[in-house]
């Protein structure tokens, strides 16, 4: 049950910084947390204590098996998250070459 809350304190953690921080790289550093947060809860539901992975077993006689879906959809979450991440990055690059601040206040307050 511990990890479990640790996974809700870490999301929560990355939800406040997306909520309350102004600077651009504070919030995509936050969406990396609660991005990892929930990939590390995915693995969580997919473990087994005593477990086998299912590509070791040679006979199916065991009954306790770790489920390898989360694993892959952890793998495919990976993948996206790191190319929203260069999104993120490269959108904030550009607001930064255009206005010089990545203060969210002052670019709202800004005419251009």
């Amino acid at each position: 049950m511990l990890p479990y809350v640790l996974c809700l304190i870490l999301f929560l953690v990355g939800l406040y910084g997306i909520i309350t921080k102004k600077n651009l790289l504070k919030i995509i550093i936050s969406f990396i947390i609660m991005e990892n947060a929930l990939n590390l809860f995915f693995i969580l539901i997919g473990y087994k204590k005593d477990a086998k992975f299912p590509i070791f077993i040679k006979d199916m006689s065991t009954t306790s098996m770790v489920d390898p879906v989360p694993q892959a959809l952890v793998l495919t979450s990976i993948v996206i998250g790191l190319s929203i991440t260069i999104l993120m990055v490269a959108i904030a690059i550009r607001l930064y070459e255009k206005y010089k601040t990545l203060d969210i206040t002052e670019i709202k307050n800004l005419k251009g």
